[in-house]
């Protein structure tokens, strides 16, 4: 997978976290190279879920 292709992959999956809850802002859901761990903390304070549920969403989706 290239750079464009990852990028367009992260943008409709922002789409649908965004469609699924309404209080994600695009602030929330900024993805840097390396950052990671930092976004997922930022959702889980967000969304009041678990680590585990954050990915386990980001796999449903």
């Amino acid at each position: 997978m290239n750079s464009t292709e990852a990028k367009g992959n992260w943008n409709e999956l922002k789409g649908k976290l965004k469609q699924q809850f309404a209080e994600l802002t695009d602030n929330d859901l900024m993805f840097e190279e390396g950052k990671r761990d930092e976004m997922i903390g930022k959702l889980q304070v967000k969304l009041g879920k678990t680590k585990e549920e954050i990915h386990d969403l980001f796999d449903k989706l």
